[in-house]
């Protein structure tokens, strides 16, 4: 498998979180790349239910705004803490670039088919970001079900997450896997 460079980047991908992000700039260019793979993702009916929304620069402070305000109007009193909103906005700003990932839901296939269809198309952005050197991950905090109207969302679609993004400094590590024969069985 070493030797097939698209299985070897499905082994070797891995979530690349904030801490391990340097400062250097995702290019505009590097971004679009990574789109484009996401837009060759399969897809029922050829629906192409994936919409994105992509913040840089000042648009990562508005990002990191409005999530520590949604915090804030969401939580509980007695569950708010003021640690928490603040590192809801220092998720995004500590980003190059965060992407909102949005299902568009068409109503020509299920639901669930838009979804795994959008699903596929971060692998697909994952697996981009990677082969670039860039690392990133997909985060799915419960303040996603708030964020459609700073989205200027439409009532068919629906925000599944941030996919957050970043020239990066950490090491390959192994992954943490049981076994393939631990989740199959053979009926022949």
């Amino acid at each position: 498998m070493q030797n097939n460079e698209v299985l070897k980047a499905i082994q070797t991908r891995r979530s690349v979180f904030q801490t391990s992000f340097t400062n250097e700039e995702v290019s505009r260019e590097d971004i679009l790349t990574i789109l484009e793979a996401a837009n060759a993702a399969p897809t029922h009916k050829r629906t192409q239910p994936w919409r994105f929304v992509i913040f840089r620069k000042e648009g990562l402070l508005r990002l990191g705004d409005e999530l520590a305000r949604i915090y804030k109007s969401v939580t509980p009193a007695e569950k708010y803490t003021e640690l928490t909103e603040q590192n809801m906005a220092k998720k995004a700003t500590q980003s190059n670039a965060a992407i909102a990932i949005v299902v568009n839901y068409t109503g020509d296939v299920p639901e669930w088919e838009e979804l795994c269809a959008t699903a596929a198309s971060v692998e697909n952005m994952w697996l981009a970001a990677h082969s670039l050197g860039l690392g990133g991950y997909w985060a799915s905090p419960g303040l996603i079900n708030h964020i459609g109207p700073f989205l200027n969302l439409e009532p068919n679609q629906k925000c599944i997450g941030f996919f957050y993004l970043g020239h990066h400094e950490s090491e390959e590590r192994e992954p943490v896997r049981t076994p393939i024969e631990d989740k199959i069985r053979w009926e022949e």
